[in-house]
Order: C-alpha cells, then sequence, then structure tokens
C-alpha cells in the first residue's frame, strides 16, 4: 500500500463481505420457500426474501466498486485521496440506509412502507432490483454523488492513467444509469425501457466496463505486464462492451410493446455480447504467460484468472442461450433466466471484487501477501464456490427445460404450480448446492483470521529442493 488515504477502502471491503453472506442467507431461505411455500410464512413471506435477497447483491457489489475505487483511485493517480473524512462519512451513510432499508422489507408491509416513504409523491417502487424507497434511493444519489466527488478531484490532482480513466468515468456511468430508477411511468412500455436502461445498462454494460478496470489493475500489479499492452487489449474490450451491450439492450424490448425491429436488433446485437468476456479470458492468461514477476498473492492471482472464465459462462454463454428472440419466446421468465442471473453476477461481478479483496486486503493489513496457509484457505474456498454455483446453474437450467417442455412448447400445457411440482428434484438440488456454496464462502472468510504473512524463504527452500 502506497498511500495511507487508501485505508479507506477497508470498511468497505469488510462490509462487502458482511452483506455477501446476508445475500446467501436469505438466498437459502428463498430456495426452501420454493420447496416448501409456508416455510417461515407469515413472518417472512418469499416476496420479502427475494427481495432482501436481490437488494443485498446490488448493495454489497456497490460496496465493494466503491471500496476499490479509493483503494486504486489514489495508487494510480500517485496522490492521497482528495478527502478520506468524506468517504468514511459515505461508507456510514451508505451502510446505514442500507441496513435501515432491509430492516424495513422485514418488519414493515411493503405497501405501508410505500405509503409512509413518498411513493405517492413520486412512485418509484414496486420493480425488481429497484425496489427501495425513495428516501433510499435519494440516499444512493447523494452516496454516489460523494463517491464521484471525491474520486475525480483525486484524478484531477493526480496522474491520469488509462486505468484510472476507465474506471472513474464507468463509476460515472454506473450513476447517470441509475437515475431512469425515479421514471416509473404508467405506461407499461416506457415503465420497461426506463427499468431495463438501469438493470440492463449496469450489468450488462457499465459494470463490464468497472470489471475490465478492476483486472486490468490487479493484472498489472500481479505480472508486471508493461501498462501499454494492458490499456490496449482493454480500449479492446470496452469498445466491444459497449457496441454490443448498449444495443444488446433491445433483447429485454422483444415483446414488451416496443417496435417490433428490436427483435432483429436486440438479437444481432445480443449474439455479440459475449465476445468482450471471451476477450477477457485471452487478456488475462496472455497477461499472464507475459508476466515478468511471481507474486506471491497466489490466492488473487486465482481469482483474477477464474473471473474471466466464470464471467464468460455465465454472462457469455448461458447470455446466449436465451438471447435470441425465438428462444426468448419460450424461456422468457423461466428458470432459465434465474441460471443465467445467478452465473452471471457471480462470475462476472462478485467474482472481480471477491479477487480486488484478495489482492487487497493484505496490503491494507500490512503484509504483501497472505500466509500459505490462509491461502489455502482461501483456494479451498474459491473451488468450493465455483462448483457449487456451476451446480446451482445447472440445476436452474434444468428446471428451464421442464417449464419449457411442459408448459411453453407443449400442446396441451400444464399448470404453474403442476410445473414447479415436476421441478421439484432440481430445486432440491440447487438447495443443496446452495448450501456448498455457503460453506464455500465460510472457508473464505476463514482464511482472514489467519496469522502470519506469506515466507518467501520457504518457497525457495521448496523450489532449491525440488
Amino acid at each position: 500500500m502506497k498511500y495511507q488515504s487508501q485505508q479507506v477502502a477497508k470498511p468497505y471491503f469488510i462490509a462487502a463481505l458482511a452483506l455477501f453472506v446476508g445475500q446467501i442467507v436469505f438466498g437459502l431461505i428463498a430456495g426452501l420457500q420454493y420447496l416448501h411455500g409456508t416455510f417461515l410464512f407469515p413472518e417472512l413471506p418469499f416476496d420479502v426474501t427475494r427481495m432482501s435477497h436481490t437488494n443485498l447483491l446490488i448493495v454489497w457489489l456497490l460496496m465493494a466498486f466503491m471500496g476499490a475505487a479509493y483503494f486504486i483511485v489514489p495508487e494510480e493517480a500517485q496522490t492521497e485521496l482528495y478527502s478520506p473524512k468524506l468517504a468514511l462519512v459515505t461508507f456510514w451513510v451508505f451502510l446505514i440506509a442500507a441496513a435501515l432499508t432491509i430492516v424495513a422489507y422485514l418488519f414493515v408491509d411493503y405497501a405501508h412502507l410505500a405509503a409512509i416513504t413518498g411513493n405517492a409523491i413520486l412512485p418509484t417502487m414496486g420493480r425488481g432490483y429497484l425496489e427501495q424507497p425513495l428516501p433510499t434511493k435519494i440516499g444512493i444519489v447523494l452516496v454516489a454523488l460523494s463517491l464521484l466527488f471525491n474520486v475525480t478531484m483525486t484524478l484531477i490532482k493526480g496522474r491520469k492513467t488509462s486505468i484510472n480513466l476507465i474506471l472513474v468515468g464507468s463509476l460515472w456511468g454506473l450513476a447517470l444509469l441509475f437515475l431512469p430508477a425515479f421514471y416509473f411511468p404508467h405506461d407499461t412500455v416506457k415503465a420497461s425501457f426506463g427499468w431495463w436502461w438501469v438493470v440492463h445498462g449496469w450489468v450488462e454494460g457499465d459494470w463490464e466496463l468497472i470489471l475490465g478496470a478492476l483486472l486490468g489493475f490487479i493484472l498489472i500489479k500481479m505480472t508486471g505486464v508493461d501498462r501499454e499492452i494492458v490499456e490496449k487489449w482493454l480500449y479492446i474490450i470496452i469498445a466491444m462492451t459497449l457496441i454490443s451491450g448498449l444495443i444488446g439492450i433491445g433483447h429485454h424490448y422483444y415483446y414488451t410493446g416496443a417496435p417490433a425491429y428490436w427483435i432483429w436488433l436486440g438479437s444481432i446485437f445480443s449474439i455479440l455480447e459475449p465476445i468482450p468476456f471471451i476477450l477477457l479470458i485471452v487478456f488475462s492468461f496472455k497477461m499472464l504467460m507475459q508476466r515478468r514477476r511471481e507474486h506471491p498473492n497466489k490466492a488473487a492471482m486465482l481469482w483474477a484468472l477464474g473471473t474471466p472464465i466464470m464471467a464468460f459462462l455465465g454472462a457469455g454463454l448461458w447470455g446466449s442461450m436465451i438471447t435470441l428472440a425465438p428462444a426468448q419466446y419460450y424461456m422468457h421468465g423461466t428458470n432459465f433466466t434465474a441460471a443465467h442471473g445467478h452465473l452471471a453476477f457471480f462470475g462476472a461481478y462478485a467474482m472481480i471484487s471477491l479477487a480486488i479483496i484478495s489482492y487487497a486486503m493484505p496490503l491494507l493489513r500490512g503484509r504483501t501477501a497472505n500466509s500459505a496457509a490462509a491461502q489455502r484457505w482461501e483456494m479451498t474456498g474459491f473451488w468450493i464456490m465455483v462448483l457449487s454455483m456451476l451446480v446451482i446453474a445447472l440445476a436452474l437450467t434444468g428446471a428451464g427445460i421442464v417449464t419449457v417442455i411442459l408448459q411453453r412448447a407443449a400442446d396441451d400445457p400444464m399448470s404453474f404450480m403442476q410445473v414447479q411440482d415436476k421441478s421439484r428434484v432440481f430445486f432440491w438440488v440447487r438447495e443443496f448446492a446452495g448450501v456448498g456454496f455457503f460453506i464455500g464462502l465460510l472457508v473464505y472468510l476463514r482464511s482472514f483470521f489467519i496469522a502470519g504473512e506469506y515466507e518467501y524463504a520457504n518457497e525457495m527452500k521448496q523450489a532449491l529442493a525440488a
């Protein structure tokens, strides 16, 4: 760690991991409610469980992105953060607002929550991922403005690198793309347009730029490859992301009442969306082969190399399964979508967040890298989580196939509840894999409590003995 102000990233990373645990706990409860609809009802109905699960996902990823920005921007700019105090105030505002929102979901009826938080004045609630009350949404905007002011001022007074420009620029994009969350017209077609500009604009556009910037930073630091080589790759990846992602948003407009030309535009450009992830894989392994140093933080390198592979599988392969108009006609809203969503969010955004945390936290704790024992725990957690998530995606894909065959494409379609009953075996597999994922997360977290720094001397002895 080169600059003292980078320490403000630590509480963001710690909070992100705590919220990640909460997200998985609610996910496990939701999985049980798929199998037993009355589980914890009426104290914790399914709509609240799901809403808490998805909202915690968004909040912990944003926490991790903000922590990453506060860690990376000063180092890239070669200057202290503009205002560490503002960053800490922003952290507490964001954390308290997120906690109060989840508590409100759990203990206040959603309709009553909407009534007491001003939804009648400016209707914004009721849409997936954007269920937050109006005060929370305003708080998110204020937190984003605080972050942007802080990192932009740091960038202005320091060195301007491509990593910093991409990262700060994409954070501005993240904030701007959230503004349609305040637009909720009565016209369902217009509402769909606004909603997808937030959801798709984030996860299939702007967040991919954040992913690229974080991955580029990690690989520069860990491989010693020339910055110019990394930057050229990033510009190509970003160009493909923007070209495919922004127009590819049209695959959400197929059957919402939008003009028919979106069927062609959405299909054509959505087929291009896996290309940036393929380029990320090639980029990452090319940097590994051209490395000029062997970094002791092998766990962080594992996360960094695993990210583009899992991102391609979840966002690229599973996404392309459902993105063409003829396929989506049968698959939209089935568990194919859930399989894609789980694998894509984990592969692209959870894993890159865990990668930057894995790289930065030892430095923030005064170590070059964690001890070999700690890294073994962390890498074990990596493999358990990755394999569990693949099983979750396959189980949900199986449930999606059942729905398509028995309901969507059948001459005599079964009812929804009949299809759910036929899919139970896949939901059980998903639940057991979810427990496995949670165990993997706990194993990963265990690595943070193992003391000691990486010992170069032992590695040298082992290398000489070999």
